[in-house]
């Protein structure tokens, strides 16, 4: 056989490949001679024989080798080492689990933003599924809310770019843009035959985490829409305004945490030590020591046993999560609304040189009670689906005060219905927040003591 050059530098430059890739492994080799495990075929013993002792698979890092130089050779544009390594390395946090991820300097920089509420772009949360951009939940307030962009919508096109094909990095890429530009989504959703098409225009995104009123006297409402750095002691400061706005304190509270992609773990923890008295709030189990953390709420109610209804649903995620298990495993809220997500898993920062940073999933959590909601999700206590409410016409009735000559009420008959101020009946609006509210009302008389209902008694006398 004659001599051929290629085969010959691509030997050496396999032969370098494997050495540099041994080469940085703590592990050693087998006894073996150095050019034996590559000229001779491993049996697939000898590979399950070195998984076992920790040995690196050669017959693996062959072919490996293999694919890159076939690539470099035969693909129909020049791809650099650089950008095929990187791929690689994006291949393998990819297969790995949804959340895994190989953070380019751009993409390390987003995360860090994320945490602190600001960025540029359409206000969405996005994943991948079915290799088109799912929408996971839209941040409130944003120009993706308000165009009407509803969580579960799958966009298929942006602008005249379809999304298949495209990584979640590139589609990301393709949203983000200058604040005031628009951009076209083609999206397909649930229930509607033909695909939408919604203009969104960018923006400055500033996200606060934590808004809320009064539902109505006695009454609060506390609306989390991601967990970031400060959402614990924003959410204080909040309670505390609320309070003053009722004059006393509050006799219920709604903590809503629908379409909450969660965020960092330690609001999370924050959240549920303001209204656990004490005890766990959730752990954290992984390979690694420093992954097992448990994670305890001081002493101290900040509602002092106040009901608490939280609103969940299929778009409450990982820190949501804990927050929902945390209050229903120690039986201090009721958790209403339908499913949640089941993303029960912790993800941790690793950075890297060259401002890279590889976001690796290092553990599983836990709620107090012990369970894992990895792909479960919280069940809610009441499920209350989001509905809208029809009203059922009833014919008129003659009551007392339409009879001629009915005694007056001594305390006088007041009004015959509730005020209109012009605004929407909550059932209306947020039907899941309408039953919230209904139920906290609802504890609140059970709670009600005996001497009114004997004060009541007294007066008819």
């Amino acid at each position: 056989m004659g001599f051929r050059p290629s085969s010959y530098w691509r030997l050496i430059w396999q032969r370098s490949l494997l050495i540099s890739l041994l080469a940085v492994s703590p592990v050693a080799l087998s006894s073996e001679e150095p050019g034996q495990a590559e000229d001779e075929d491993v049996s697939a013993a000898d590979t399950t024989q070195q998984q076992e002792q920790g040995l690196l698979p050669i017959n693996e890092l062959r072919t490996f080798a293999d694919v890159f130089d076939r690539i470099k050779q035969a693909y129909v544009e020049e791809v650099d080492d650089k950008t095929l390594l990187e791929n690689a390395i994006q291949g393998m946090l990819t297969e790995l689990d949804p959340h895994s991820a190989y953070l380019k300097p751009e993409a390390y920089q987003d995360l860090q933003i994320n945490t602190t509420g600001e960025f540029g772009g359409l206000g969405i949360e996005v994943g991948m599924e079915d290799g088109f951009v799912k929408v996971i939940t839209p941040i409130d307030d944003t120009p993706a809310k308000k165009a009407g962009v509803e969580a579960g919508d799958l966009i298929i096109k942006l602008d005249s770019t379809p999304v298949k094909g495209l990584s979640l990095g590139e589609a990301v890429k393709l949203m983000r843009g200058k604040p005031g530009s628009d951009i076209v989504l083609t999206i397909i959703r649930a229930g509607i035959d033909k695909p939408l098409e919604i203009t969104v225009t960018r923006a400055v995104i500033q996200v606060q985490s934590v808004r809320g009123r009064l539902l109505q006297k006695d009454y609060g409402y506390v609306r989390l829409s991601q967990f970031q750095i400060n959402t614990g002691a924003d959410m204080l400061k909040l309670l505390e305004k609320l309070r003053k706005e009722n004059d006393a304190d509050l006799k219920g509270l709604v903590l809503d945490l629908r379409n909450n992609p969660g965020g960092v773990l330690q609001a999370a923890v924050d959240v549920s030590d303001a209204f656990i008295d004490d005890g766990l709030v959730v752990y954290t189990q992984g390979r690694l020591p420093d992954s097992d953390m448990k994670f305890r709420a001081a002493p101290g109610d900040e509602l002092k046993g106040v009901p608490i209804v939280v609103l969940v649903n299929g778009g409450s995620a990982s820190a949501s999560e804990i927050v929902a298990g945390a209050l229903q495993d120690h039986s201090r809220a009721v958790i209403m609304g339908t499913t949640t997500f089941g993303k029960g898993s912790v993800q941790t920062v690793l950075p890297l040189h060259n401002n890279r940073a590889l976001k690796l999933t290092t553990a599983r959590y836990y709620t107090p009670g012990g369970r894992s909601i990895q792909a479960q999700g919280i069940e809610p206590d009441i499920v209350v689906e989001n509905a809208r409410l029809t009203r059922v016409e009833e014919m008129q009735r003659v009551k007392e005060r339409d009879l001629s000559g009915h005694l007056e009420n001594p305390e006088g008959e007041g009004e015959t219905g509730a005020a209109s101020d012009g605004k929407q009946a909550l059932s209306d609006t947020d039907y899941q927040l309408y039953e919230a509210l209904n139920l906290l009302k609802a504890l609140n008389v059970i709670k009600r003591p005996a001497t009114a209902s004997a004060h009541q008694d007294n007066k008819r006398i």
